[in-house]
């Protein structure tokens, strides 16, 4: 809040105008009331001396300080406003202090990867694009508190991601996460050495205790955004009467969250994969709701929780989705989606975005994470070609 108040003159306090341009009606009306109160304040002719005026010009500039970066205070954790501010840095911001304000969309990375490939990229720079106002945030296991890595990191997605505005990248530590949560007692009594699943179990873990924590709304890293979702306590159907766990949100302490993470831990088999991330979720949604099928592109609701339909996040469906990667006649326009889930998981081949190549994911690229189109899939084939040109 520092970075919107200087002294421009002794007695005299300014507000850059632009930091006050922020949607909605509430703020407005704020950053007016501050301009009103704070512009040139005055002090009258004090007859009875020199030394006690000065001390009131004190006393009313002190508490001029105080009322204004009261008022800054509240208005930056609009988060409309946050992010209109003169960039801040944000290495100097927990993970605490960004999940606090509120409604974040949350990426995990469960690997040591500290290089994000470029569907996570796309993933991190569309939700960003599509979601303005809100903090993108996405953890990664393979940093740490001493890890350097800047814009100016040899890491060429990690520098893109870096250098938006929205976007916060921190270390994932899961023993910190899981505190005063159902999982902490699972997580000191499991050996993830010996766990078959662990990359997966420890992110299905890790996502429930977060958004039960701070709310908000989960995504995997192959999660395309095309348009915001307008729903708060939701999950994604992924066919009739199945639930994924993809992507969800939830306000902070919904209960719903809660039962998943007593029933994680004591229904738990890193066995089987899934057990604690979509079939955990479609269990406990069948425990408090009469699912049936979809008609259309209806959605369900139930208990305040919106069941949403399959078209609104997998309109490709798992068995076909290679078809991401081949080139359509007339590309679908994806009208009822919020976003789109590229099915990670199912590329054991590791089919990638080529520049040129006219897919469906190019496109998908080009128009909604298009930075990342340019600097790591154009920029990586003009950078092929010059090396065989040189040898």
């Amino acid at each position: 809040m520092f970075h919107t108040v200087w002294i421009s003159s002794p007695g005299r306090w300014a507000l850059r105008e632009s930091d006050c341009h922020c949607d909605g009606r509430q703020a407005s009306w704020k950053c007016r009331f501050v301009r009103t109160i704070i512009q040139h304040p005055r002090l009258r002719h004090d007859p009875k001396g020199p030394g006690k005026a000065r001390m009131l010009k004190k006393i009313q500039i002190c508490l001029c300080f105080f009322f204004v970066s009261g008022i800054l205070y509240e208005i930056s954790l609009l988060s409309g406003c946050f992010f209109s501010y003169v960039p801040m840095s944000k290495h100097f911001l927990t993970p605490e202090q960004v999940l606090n304000l509120g409604r974040s969309i949350i990426f995990l990375e469960t690997t040591e990867r500290l290089e994000p490939l470029p569907l996570v990229s796309c993933s991190v720079e569309s939700a960003a694009r599509i979601y303005q106002d809100r903090p993108i945030i996405l953890f990664m296991k393979g940093l740490t508190n001493d890890t350097v890595l800047d814009l100016n990191s040899s890491y060429t997605a990690f520098s893109l991601l870096s250098s938006m505005k929205n976007v916060f990248i921190f270390p994932l530590q899961m023993e910190t996460i899981f505190q005063e949560t159902p999982l902490l007692q699972w997580y000191n009594q499991v050996v993830p050495e010996q766990e078959k699943n662990w990359v997966h179990v420890s992110s299905d873990a890790s996502r429930l205790a977060l958004i039960w924590k701070y709310g908000g709304i989960y995504m995997d890293t192959d999660v395309i955004s095309i348009r915001p979702i307008p729903e708060e306590s939701f999950l994604a159907a992924q066919k009739s009467q199945f639930s994924s766990n993809g992507i969800f949100g939830f306000p902070a302490h919904h209960k719903f969250i809660w039962d998943c993470m007593e029933n994680f831990v004591l229904k738990y088999n890193g066995n089987i994969w899934g057990n604690q991330g979509p079939f955990l979720m479609t269990r406990m949604l069948k425990a408090i709701c009469n699912l049936t099928d979809f008609k259309g592109t209806e959605d369900h609701t139930c208990q305040n929780i919106s069941f949403l339909n399959p078209q609104r996040f997998y309109p490709i469906p798992y068995p076909a989705w290679s078809r991401y990667y081949k080139v359509w006649d007339k590309s679908p326009n994806f009208n009822h989606s919020y976003a789109l889930h590229l099915w990670n998981f199912m590329n054991h081949n590791r089919k990638t975005v080529v520049a040129g190549s006219n897919t469906l994911a190019e496109k998908l690229y080009k128009a909604y994470c298009p930075t990342t189109y340019e600097d790591l899939i154009q920029n990586a084939k003009l950078r092929n070609f010059t090396h065989s040109e040189d040898a």
